[in-house]
């Protein structure tokens, strides 16, 4: 083997050590990534089935300040609830639900289903649940219905708050 040989070929052997250290670094930072992105979803996850729950049982308790603490005040937002059909601040959300479901009931109970699916970008997230409301009236009638949620989420703070919610019936097409 002459000179040159030998030097080309630890040229080509070098080249390729070179290759392959790129490709497990790239490799590396992919599994990095793809193992922060899930641990990321599971967190949100958690987050968020805390947070339905916790929404659920402060609608469950009949008076509409106990979820007040889950809805962003500022103007112009806009909430849809089976009835009437949408609510154009927190104020006339609260005021609105008060009236129409809360004071007429002797009992209240929203039940969060176990299909949460959670999709974040940043600071806002959205949900999709399916629910159960249990309503017993103070004259003794009781009505159940299933019902479809969604909501979007603006994480301020620490916190997360609703920006934008959706409850409808699955028979109302909404």
């Amino acid at each position: 083997m002459t000179a040159s040989t030998g030097s080309a070929a630890r040229n080509r052997a070098e080249r390729w050590r070179w290759l392959v250290f790129v490709a497990l670094a790239i490799f590396g930072a992919m599994l990095t990534f793809v193992g922060a992105r899930a641990q990321q979803k599971a967190t949100d996850d958690a987050t968020f089935r805390k947070l339905i729950d916790s929404y659920c049982a402060a609608w469950s308790t009949g008076n509409a300040e106990a979820p007040s603490k889950f809805y962003a005040k500022d103007n112009g937002l806009v909430f849809y609830d089976v009835a009437p059909f949408s609510y154009h601040s927190w104020k006339e959300y609260h005021d609105g639900v008060q009236k129409e479901f809360l004071e007429s009931a002797s009992e209240i109970k929203l039940t969060a289903g176990k299909e949460l699916k959670v999709s974040r970008r940043g600071t806002i997230a959205w949900t999709t649940v399916p629910m159960h409301l249990f309503e017993k009236s103070k004259d003794g009638k009781t009505t159940e219905m299933d019902l479809r949620y969604t909501g979007i989420w603006e994480k301020r703070g620490a916190s997360w708050v609703l920006v934008h919610e959706h409850l409808s019936t699955p028979a109302a097409g909404g």
